[in-house]
């Protein structure tokens, strides 16, 4: 399109300017994607979407409506390219001097930083966000404790913005803080069918108790603790062997694992799992009639 061309069908309407250079085709919806995608275009080549923008593109809800966030990296051989790099309007754009793990990811076409630097750059910008965002990629295998303990390790030094929320948030999951259910089930049912493991029946009523999972035709029950809750409170721990010993008692089977080993170490959850069934499936429910 020749520069005649470009600025008559702007002033027709036909493109809406969102950037310098950079415009949308009348009646395309207006979505966080292309807000994105022509913030990272305005910017040059080399930037990349972060922060509450590389969340929003990796699926971690509650950033649709955030402002658009992007990365133009500092370049150590023409330091002057990262302070030319263009103001935008409604964009937040952030020249780092930490380079680490800022190959480009491309999601829809768009480049942005991978999960593990995004949960990074979170806690720059939006702290409280952090912890939940962590549970969403932890829960939907976007990322493991160990490799987000490792980008903590990798990335701290005094005054790294975003440090701090990341390792308080890789604490608040390492101590099995117990989930919510609609974080368990997902969680869970994501275990049973890539192992192929029988399937469960979520918080049925058990000898008149709630229980977290049964294996549907079996005398099995699945528990899940949270460490802070289950393991530091005696009264708490000493109920759950007492329960334990009630249904054991009726011929009840229960398996209790920790809510990060379901998550971080799902195949040794789901070996143990197969191996009970294989061992006490057969046996008939204690509430069959």
């Amino acid at each position: 399109m020749s520069k005649s061309a470009w600025y008559r069908a702007i002033a027709s309407g036909t493109l809406i300017p969102l950037h310098p250079g950079v415009v949308r085709l009348v009646g395309t919806p207006d979505t966080p994607e292309q807000r994105i995608a022509a913030a990272t275009a305005a910017a040059g080549d080399r930037s990349l979407a972060s922060h509450r923008s590389a969340a929003h593109l990796h699926g971690i809800p509650g950033f649709d409506s955030a402002p658009v966030d992007i990365i133009v990296p500092h370049d150590e051989h023409n330091p002057s390219r990262a302070r030319t790099a263009p103001r935008l309007a409604g964009v937040d754009v952030h020249r780092p001097r930490d380079l680490v793990r800022l190959a480009p990811h491309r999601i829809d076409g768009i480049r942005c930083t991978n999960v593990l630097r995004t949960l990074l750059d979170l806690g720059a910008v939006d702290r409280p966000a952090v912890s939940g965002a962590v549970g969403h990629a932890i829960t939907n295998d976007l990322a493991t404790l160990d490799a987000l303990e490792t980008v903590v390790v990798e990335h701290a030094r005094p005054g790294r913005s975003g440090i701090t929320a990341l390792r308080d948030a890789i604490d608040d999951w390492a101590i099995d803080q117990m989930p919510a259910d609609s974080v368990l089930e997902p969680a869970m049912a994501r275990l049973i069918g890539r192992f192929e493991l029988p399937p469960v029946v979520f918080h049925p009523v058990i000898a008149g108790r709630e229980v977290d999972f049964r294996i549907i035709g079996t005398p099995i029950i699945l528990e899940c603790d949270g460490w802070a809750y289950h393991g530091l409170q005696r009264d708490n721990f000493e109920s759950d062997r007492e329960r334990d010993a009630g249904f054991t008692a009726l011929g009840w089977i229960v398996l209790r694992f920790t809510y990060r080993a379901i998550t971080s170490r799902p195949a040794t959850v789901a070996e143990r799992i197969r191996a009970t069934v294989d061992r006490w499936g057969g046996l008939p429910s204690p509430d069959a009639a």
